[in-house]
């Protein structure tokens, strides 16, 4: 296979009327500074290390063919070669360069215009050149997405899992993505699937393309690599990745042996979640959002075979050339990525617990305003002050559901058990809460317990108003924890009427003194 590649110099950003971003603040970023403030700047954001976001390393080995830019939702433009995005319409009779024009619509034609999405690529050769799709052998038998009572099965029981070892045989990220569990269909475009993945080497003359819905990559150990339509994307634990129904991709494991998170909504797509009486800042920032700029390959590859997710069956057509042909593109439906320890946390100041919402980083909606389909919420690094409160998150009884996964360090409800790789769900209505050693060691503290930073973590939770169906490869593997109700049995009652004797409670559920006669 013999390529001529390039990363595009010249970007630029038009920023919708729905999201005002300053223009210098959304500069092209790259591995060639242009001053002593941007190098450190940019050694910083291309630090990686294994258990840390970008923003927290020094280390500066992102290669050089890396350039990104910046926002949420803005109509971006990026061309590898300048002048080969055509001036004043979108397919002239002839495109600059002898290109083909080709625009992939990730939203009705006729979406309300503040939700439709879509962009026009610009490529050597067209997508559509390839033979026709064949089912792929072998199948992969692990992936769903139309849950029912033929492929899954409900457990309103509190489930954990344990880090899933990586295998030693060759596996890339296609073979080591596995569904957990899941709701609705991606033939009716309504629901959500929750998947897994383990792998240890890279794809190789291949690309993955998902009918079915976007992915939303949580990378627990080692790097992702990821050449997308749209150009590339290093991914580092602490990251997460979003990759639009439709685009081909390709995920290299440039650290060896990998494993993370996958959550893939039908029919939807993720967006910032509304502030409401927060005002205009906090949680994620449109500026923080990470997207590709064009990169191409002129290559030519015998027996390149595209992989396509469709209705959870995966299919194979071959072609002789790389689908990374895109010299240049538009659009707001693009690939992006978003750095964790970017996120502004906000919480309560005084006393009491605001509800985990208040950690949503995206959302994907239902028609029913508040009502998600799938949040995306992380528990980061931060401040617990609530005075005379129990700090850790309350027990709870919940009509949405959650699965949970810890990238790094410690959750603060689970004292024991809950690993790195590890994951939990807490289906609808299922209780949960902190464990007998998170609460004893919280109630030992006493009233008179100071500010603490929670430090070295990052958890999140996936979490759907639909009622998650199991896979029986997940209820039958041997990483899941059958103990896991124990942390909870040795929860003991604290209840003691003698202790109330000298204090009642008025009708307010205020607790007042009476005195001694």
């Amino acid at each position: 296979m013999t390529c001529r590649s390039m990363i595009g110099w010249s970007v630029v950003i038009c920023i919708s009327a729905s999201q005002v971003i300053e223009t210098s603040s959304l500069a092209l970023w790259s591995g060639l500074p242009r001053n002593s403030e941007e190098a450190h700047s940019e050694s910083v954001l291309s630090g990686i290390m294994d258990g840390q976001s970008v923003s927290e390393s020094n280390g500066s080995d992102l290669p050089e063919d890396l350039r990104y830019q910046f926002g949420f939702g803005n109509h971006f433009s990026s061309e590898a070669i300048a002048g080969a995005l055509p001036r004043g319409q979108n397919n002239p009779l002839v495109c600059p360069f002898g290109l083909y024009a080709e625009q992939i619509s990730g939203t009705p034609f006729t979406a309300p215009r503040k939700q439709n999405q879509f962009s026009w690529l610009y490529r050597i050769k067209p997508s559509v050149t390839h033979e026709p799709f064949k089912p792929r052998v072998p199948s992969h038998g692990k992936l769903v997405s139309e849950f029912s009572q033929s492929n899954s099965s409900t457990n309103p029981t509190q489930l954990r899992w344990k880090p899933v070892e990586i295998p030693d045989s060759p596996t890339d990220f296609i073979d080591g993505l596995y569904t957990v569990c899941g709701a609705g269909s991606s033939f009716l475009r309504h629901g959500y699937a929750i998947h897994m993945y383990t792998a240890n080497k890279s794809m190789d003359n291949c690309a993955f393309c998902n009918a079915d819905g976007d992915f939303l990559i949580v990378p627990q150990k080692g790097r992702l690599s990821i050449t997308t339509e749209c150009g590339k994307l290093l991914v580092s634990p602490g990251e997460i990745v979003v990759l639009p129904q439709g685009f081909r991709f390709v995920v290299n494991l440039p650290d060896g042996p990998s494993r993370g998170y996958v959550a893939e909504i039908f029919g939807a797509h993720f967006q910032l979640p509304d502030l409401g009486p927060i005002g205009a800042n906090g949680l994620a920032s449109p500026r923080d959002f990470i997207v590709p700029v064009a990169w191409y390959e002129e290559c030519s590859c015998p027996g390149y075979t595209i992989v396509q997710k469709f209705g959870g069956q995966l299919f194979t057509a071959k072609q002789d050339f790389s689908p990374f042909n895109v010299v240049a593109w538009h659009g707001n439906y693009v690939p992006y990525k978003y750095d964790l320890s970017k996120f502004c946390p906000v919480n309560t100041v005084l006393k009491d617990h605001a509800d985990p919402s208040i950690n949503t980083v995206l959302t994907a909606p239902t028609d029913k305003p508040g009502v998600a389909l799938l949040d995306f919420a992380i528990f980061p690094p931060r401040w617990l002050v609530a005075e005379h409160t129990f700090r850790p998150p309350y027990y709870h009884r919940n009509c949405m559901s959650e699965f949970m996964g810890l990238i790094f360090g410690e959750y603060e409800a689970k004292a024991d058990g809950f690993l790195p790789g590890g994951a939990s769900l807490h289906s609808c209505m299922t209780p949960h809460g902190p464990d007998t050693k998170t609460f004893e060691a919280t109630i030992a503290r006493g009233e008179d317990a100071k500010p603490f930073r929670i430090t070295n973590t990052m958890a999140f939770m996936f979490e759907s108003c639909l009622m998650p169906r199991i896979c029986p490869w997940a209820m039958e593997s041997p990483s899941i924890d059958h103990d896991y109700y124990q942390c909870w049995v040795g929860l003991r009652s604290h209840f003691s009427p003698e202790k109330a004797e000298n204090s009642r409670m008025d009708p307010r559920g205020l607790h007042f003194k009476v005195p001694f006669i």
